[in-house]
């Protein structure tokens, strides 16, 4: 599983585990019924603690997109699509929020950025 950790983020590292994973799952390269990386194997590839992949399965799980089988380890959950839906709205939020900040120090007014954004939207 291709996790990249970084020490210089500001983002706890079970968080940067949990927000890869959700990636993973909300872009179909991890699908319902793939089986997970043991915590123990988890955390010796990316030489962390123990704790931290179990945090970071823990979130994931809490969320619906994982499930724990007993003896048998932790598997991508069905799809939710509710969940789906109000993970993508939370990164369009994030990322609207970007462009605001940016456009702000541009003194780009709300109504240009509308029209940036209808823009883009037609051209999809």
């Amino acid at each position: 599983m291709d996790i990249i950790i970084s020490n210089a983020s500001s983002e706890p590292i079970y968080a940067q585990i949990e927000n890869q994973i959700k990636g993973m799952i909300m872009q179909s390269k991890l699908k319902e019924g793939d089986a997970l990386p043991s915590m123990r194997n988890l955390a010796k590839e990316l030489r962390i603690s123990l704790i931290t992949t179990k945090r970071a399965y823990e979130e994931l799980e809490r969320d619906g997109f994982i499930v724990t089988v007993a003896g048998k380890g932790c598997f991508v959950a069905a799809k939710n699509t509710q969940l789906v839906r109000e993970e993508n709205l939370k990164e369009i939020e994030r990322l609207l929020a970007k462009a605001v900040e940016i456009a702000a120090v541009c003194d780009i007014s709300q109504n240009e950025l509308a029209d940036i954004l209808s823009y883009i939207y037609k051209e999809k």
